[in-house]
């Protein structure tokens, strides 16, 4: 019968604690609530549009609205390295374009056919070498609108990142244990999450 009464104490008291906690504990997440409006008011809707924007009519314009100048460059390097052997690959295209068509007029007067009478290059490997060109420069054009399109989602993903609310109230951590009698390792993750002010 007095094991009875001391549980009822105990129960008590424990429910009477945790009462008491959850007290304290919606004071701190009302004064978190209050304190975090003022940070809503900074936050823009606009930025990451403005940002994709930027970048779309000038590309770099976005990362330099975002303040990561150092993107800048890796930008103008990917767009021009695209353009540069576009640029290549079109050159190499008109001169084997050019020597097959002397060749289909008559002329035996092109750079790929040399001094004898049988040609170093034949009809065919000009043909491949037209076709290779082209694929060449088929894909330098993709590398560069797709760094042009990479500059403008970077831009907007920026924009949204930056106003993101990062703080320590809420932290994913991994872990490692080693267990001492065995010698393994044990993996997880430690969550963290602190409720209010200390």
């Amino acid at each position: 019968m007095k094991i009875k009464y001391l549980f009822l104490l105990v129960f008590g008291i424990a429910t009477t604690l945790t009462h008491a906690q959850d007290d304290e504990l919606d004071v701190r997440v009302q004064d978190t609530v209050v304190a975090s409006t003022a940070t809503i008011l900074d936050y823009d809707p606009l930025a990451p549009s403005k940002a994709a924007f930027y970048s779309a009519v000038l590309p770099g314009l976005g990362q330099a609205y975002n303040k990561k100048y150092w993107k800048i460059p890796i930008v103008y390097a990917g767009i021009g390295t695209g353009i540069y052997f576009w640029i290549q690959q079109d050159q190499e295209y008109d001169r084997f374009r050019n020597a097959f068509k002397r060749r289909l007029a008559g002329f035996t007067d092109d750079e790929f056919f040399g001094d004898g009478d049988t040609p170093l290059v034949s009809n065919d490997r000009l043909i491949d070498a037209q076709r290779q060109a082209q694929k060449n420069k088929d894909i330098s054009l993709i590398v560069a609108v797709a760094f042009y399109l990479i500059n403008i989602v970077d831009a907007n993903v920026d924009a949204h990142l930056r106003q993101y609310n990062i703080n320590d109230d809420l932290s994913l951590t991994p872990q490692l244990q080693i267990d001492p009698v065995s010698t393994q390792a044990s993996y997880g993750l430690s969550l963290r999450f602190n409720f209010g002010q200390r």
